[in-house]
């Protein structure tokens, strides 16, 4: 079986436009959390999420291009033109044929579905733009990457809700490891910073509410949490056979080394701490490793009350003793917000950052930890730390668990 490897990372984010500003951000303990300016929020009881801020399209995309193009795609294009850059791939023919792209999206042109839906109303349907349906659905993130990079391998998107960024990338390594892709482009994007997507959630009471301190508002594992903050962008990684890596005298992040997947087969909102276990020990036995190996895990940790309690209930559960020490565990949504369907992608980029840097980011907003929350959450201040193996884990509505093991690379 083919060993996979990460040689190139691309992210947009609510803390920068960029792999290296958000990573830097994050050590500062910077919200990205702000008023919304995408939308009128007045009549809004949530009025602020982690928008991504100054996007400039035309960076990365050809202005005549933006017109078939959502801003999840916008921003996928971004982070996929980032990460090839990074990992200085530059394709034969031939490897066209065996490189592919997966992106995971939760809910597609959420933002381009609105305004249809507005056009049709206020002016009727011969008015539609020809590139509507295009633009709107999920799989054209990684569609129009392929198309954009000449990647003529396997193009889908993986949608499983605040998973679908994970799932992506376990299934892109999946293609690598069988032999039947070299290079897979791979992660997650989203943009539903939109009036459905905040007045959705606000009425599933899944937000936070405190539009006055909206900064301190995403609070993973804080007695006072109330709910998650939104967010916006995309994460992007090339993968690659070490074969191919090593052919081509490919710098080397770290190493695949585990996926699990799971389903809580329960309830369509509320979280079952057996399914998120059962995707983690899925993941260890994947990479050949014991609990007490995992030096760090980047939590789902979505600051909602339910939720960060059953996360650390099902790391307790798989870690047992070492979870009380050895074990280094955070949650970068209290700085980035829920970036939904790219939620997964962009925190296995951060997980790697952690392996590759020796540095954990922190879990910022923790001023009181919840006792339901009593692992070591890397409260509001990064710490040095070197760890060989992180595990970034990423769960979703409808019961939907992944877990992505990295290792550092050892040739």
């Amino acid at each position: 079986m083919e060993r996979v490897v990460v040689t190139g990372l691309g992210a947009v984010t609510p803390c920068g436009l960029d792999v290296s500003s958000t990573w830097d951000a994050l050590l500062a303990g910077k919200s990205g959390a702000g008023p919304i300016t995408l939308f009128d929020t007045s009549g809004f009881v949530v009025r602020f999420a982690c928008e991504v801020k100054n996007w400039e399209p035309t960076r990365f995309i050809e202005k005549k291009k933006l017109k078939e193009l959502d801003r999840f795609s916008e921003f996928a294009l971004g982070a996929a033109r980032m990460a090839i850059e990074d990992a200085q791939l530059q394709l034969t023919e031939a490897e066209q044929e065996e490189a592919g792209c997966i992106v995971g999206v939760g809910l597609g042109g959420l933002a381009g579905l609105e305004e249809a839906k507005e056009t049709l109303i206020q002016k009727g349907s011969s008015k539609l733009s020809p590139y509507t349906i295009p633009a709107i659905i999920a799989n054209l993130a990684a569609g129009q990457i392929s198309m954009a990079h000449k990647l003529r391998g396997p193009s889908y998107c993986t949608t499983s809700a605040c998973s679908s960024g994970a799932h992506a990338i376990g299934e892109a390594a999946s293609w690598i490891q069988r032999g039947a892709a070299q290079i897979m482009v791979a992660g997650g994007a989203e943009a539903t910073v939109t009036p459905i997507g905040i007045g959705g959630f606000q009425a599933m009471f899944a937000l936070s509410r405190r539009n006055d301190a909206f900064e301190r508002a995403s609070r993973p594992f804080d007695k006072g949490r109330d709910g998650f903050v939104c967010g916006e962008g995309s994460g992007i990684l090339v993968l690659e056979s070490l074969s191919h890596a090593r052919a081509r005298g490919a710098r080397i992040y770290a190493e695949l080394t585990g996926y699990g997947a799971s389903s809580d087969a329960r309830h369509i909102t509320q979280p079952d701490p057996d399914g998120p276990q059962r995707a983690m020990r899925m993941a260890l036995r994947s990479a050949r490793l014991n609990p007490a190996d995992i030096g760090y895990i980047n939590a789902h940790g979505t600051s909602t009350p339910i939720g960060d309690k059953n996360e650390c209930n099902a790391i307790r559960g798989v870690f047992g003793a070492h979870a009380d020490g050895g074990l280094v565990v955070s949650s970068t949504k209290s700085m980035t917000g829920h970036l939904l369907g790219a939620a997964g992608a962009v925190e296995a980029i951060f997980s790697i950052l952690a392996l590759q840097n020796g540095v954990i980011p922190p879990t910022i907003n923790v001023d009181e930890q919840d006792p339901d929350c009593n692992l070591d959450v890397t409260p509001n201040q990064p710490r040095q730390l070197r760890v060989r193996h992180a595990m970034s884990n990423a769960f979703g509505f409808g019961g939907t668990n992944t877990a992505l093991v990295f290792s550092s690379f050892e040739g």
